[in-house]
């Protein structure tokens, strides 16, 4: 991690219903993202942590608040900015997959934006673990190979930042880890990422850890005892 803060977010506010029904999914919530952090965002079900990543990943709208993303307020964008935001600087991998069924491996790697080489797409799927099943459908492979697709298809939009939602979540312990282990390969590397996930024995991974609890950041700390992946056990 270096000093260099690549998103900072002050005090975003996303609620959802009105009167006595309001909630708040996010209530002031400030939290900035450092080249090359490990960052991993803490939380139990609507502690708020996917919707700060939904925030920053320009997927959905603040109320209220910022997010300064290379000295712009990505809040202020348009929808054709926001697309273009999407597909420059940010790659996801969901907790499911978000794969499409009914066409190859390949071509779900080669629909990131931005990159329709089929050279680089092979090249990372062997790069994932995946060589010679480009021609397999998603259907046909394991949970854990589907999420290895997904983080090809991520690495193909050249993004600075990786934002990855629960990405183990669907997945059994075995492969859990091998994911755990290639996000932690591609940050070694130099790739930013930002992790959110209810599971807190994968924080131990983090460089940085945040917590969260019904939309607010209770915690914040530096993790002094970083863990292999091969370490985690949950």
């Amino acid at each position: 991690m270096s000093n260099k803060v690549l998103i900072e977010a002050k005090d975003l506010v996303k609620t959802y219903g009105e009167g006595e029904g309001l909630m708040y999914a996010l209530n002031k919530v400030s939290i900035n993202v450092y080249e090359h952090d490990f960052l991993v965002i803490l939380g139990g079900s609507g502690s708020g942590k996917s919707t700060f990543l939904n925030m920053i990943g320009g997927i959905d709208n603040v109320d209220s608040g910022e997010i300064m993303v290379f000295g712009q307020d990505i809040c202020k964008y348009n929808n054709k900015e926001l697309t273009l935001y999407r597909r420059n600087t940010v790659g996801f991998v969901y907790q499911f997959f978000n794969l499409i069924n009914d066409i190859t491996v390949l071509q779900n790697v080669m629909l990131a934006p931005g990159s329709r080489e089929k050279d680089k797409a092979m090249e990372l799927l062997k790069r994932v673990g995946l060589e010679g099943k480009e021609n397999k459908f998603p259907r046909q492979l394991s949970g854990g190979q589907q999420q290895r697709v997904a983080i090809a298809r991520a690495l193909n939009k050249n993004s600075d930042i990786l934002l990855c939602d629960e990405p183990t979540g669907a997945l059994d312990d075995a492969s859990g880890k091998a994911v755990l282990a290639l996000l932690e390969e591609i940050h070694n590397e130099g790739k930013t990422i930002v992790l959110v996930t209810h599971t807190k024995e994968i924080a131990g991974m983090a460089n940085r850890i945040v917590t969260m609890k019904n939309g607010q950041v209770i915690k914040e700390e530096i993790n002094e005892n970083i863990i292999k992946a091969s370490e985690v056990v949950w």
